[in-house]
């Protein structure tokens, strides 16, 4: 079929591709030494359920069903496997798996040759995985299979003409838990009814992260005598650009800045771009962070705690491919900027709507804003209020699917 016949192309082009990028060498490698990982690891005696992700943001997503689950059922074991390297490699050593790999290409012989070793009793598969081969092959054996905090939208493949025979991957799924009415309503037009609203497990998740938050001296010291604070997490380049001329002329904000990619070379472009009175996080102290106007965090696992210690937040990628996670911040009562790409992030558009995000699409439009914001600590406050109160009320989709569940 058309579907296999891709996979192949697209096998072939990773293998190109893999002499050229270290990211695509290191998938290419992680799925092939997947099969041994499991021979080694898995025990046949055992109960599995199979969690997959393509990355970092879905195993967030996937995060809070995964704990919960493993603290009321600890009978199973949990397999976690990964699409990408941005997520396997900041993750693979996740305590809250018992086995953890890369997921092989979906060939028909791979997707045999994997559900052979594992056996898996249960799989969820999170968001946007629709993996043709595997999730038929789960059908045929009888294996329950839930989609989780999917979404769906007319554009996507399931809902064109050419697309209608692979839609059939949708009917392989004993239930999805999607996000939104609009998900449930296109589904129905496929007539595939199985299907509950449930929400988006990111809420539980950023909630968690709230309440397990870092201490962290260093950033206190630098925001102790501020009058403002700005936070711009998962930044580019064009949001620097962004950014970075306003606060050059208005001295009473302290910024920190955590760029999406920690390279010397976009550190250094960063630091020229500030043009001075800046540390960085892992080469500074308590004494010097607090004389600094700018720092920047060079490393990576403190992003979600340190949006805690900002007046505002900027999230980045709007000028890119689309925006990172507005939900990390949000959740602390700060107002969320980011940028004109965030149309196809529900969470977005609800910030937007709800009065605790903003998009800004230029230097002048960012400006303003902050200054209305610097002005205005009353606005300030009531717009991070929403966004707060948006955050909370959209929490209980971990709850709802498990409960959702019959487990043996």
């Amino acid at each position: 079929m058309l579907y296999n016949l891709a996979i192949y192309f697209y096998l072939f082009g990773v293998v190109i591709a893999s002499f050229f990028s270290k990211k695509v060498r290191k998938m290419w490698r992680g799925e092939r030494q997947a099969f041994d990982v499991l021979k080694e690891k898995v025990d046949p005696e055992a109960r599995y359920i199979w969690f997959h992700v393509a990355s970092l943001g879905e195993f967030e997503q996937g995060r809070p069903i995964i704990e919960e689950l493993r603290e009321k059922h600890p009978e199973y074991r949990i397999l976690l496997t990964f699409f990408s390297p941005s997520g396997y490699e900041v993750r693979k050593n996740y305590g809250g798996a018992d086995i953890i790999c890369y997921l092989p290409l979906d060939t028909p012989i791979n997707a045999i040759r994997f559900l052979r070793l594992v056996r898996p009793v249960m799989a969820f598969f999170i968001k946007y995985e629709f993996w043709y081969n595997y999730l038929h092959i789960l059908k045929y054996r009888n294996v329950p299979v839930y989609s989780v905090s999917s979404i769906f939208r007319p554009d996507q493949i399931f809902f064109r003409w050419y697309g209608r025979h692979y839609a059939g991957v949708l009917r392989c799924f004993t239930h999805l838990f999607v996000q939104n009415e609009q998900s449930r309503k296109l589904l129905e037009k496929l007539d595939i009814r199985n299907v509950s609203i449930v929400g988006d497990t990111r809420f539980d998740r950023v909630l968690q992260i709230k309440e397990q938050s870092k201490h962290l001296p260093l950033i206190e010291a630098f925001v102790k005598d501020a009058d403002h604070v700005f936070v711009a997490g998962s930044s580019w380049a064009p949001d620097e650009d962004i950014f970075i001329p306003y606060f050059k002329q208005h001295t009473s904000w302290k910024v920190v800045i955590a760029p999406h990619v920690i390279g010397e070379e976009h550190l250094v472009q960063i630091e020229q771009a500030l043009g001075g009175d800046v540390v960085r996080y892992t080469r500074t102290n308590a004494e010097e962070a607090a004389k600094a106007r700018y720092i920047i965090i060079d490393c990576f696992g403190l992003l979600s705690s340190i949006y805690h210690y900002g007046d505002v937040a900027y999230v980045g990628g709007g000028f890119g491919v689309g925006i990172h996670n507005v939900l990390e911040a949000a959740v602390w009562d700060v107002p969320v900027i980011f940028g004109p790409n965030n149309k196809h992030f529900q969470e977005a558009q609800e910030l937007l709507k709800c009065g605790g995000g903003f998009e800004i699409s230029c230097n002048e439009h960012f400006g303003k804003l902050m200054d209305n914001f610097a002005d205005d600590k009353h606005y300030l406050r009531f717009c991070g209020n929403k966004a707060g109160e948006y955050v909370k009320s959209q929490a209980g989709a971990t709850a709802l699917v498990l409960d959702s569940i019959a487990f043996e």
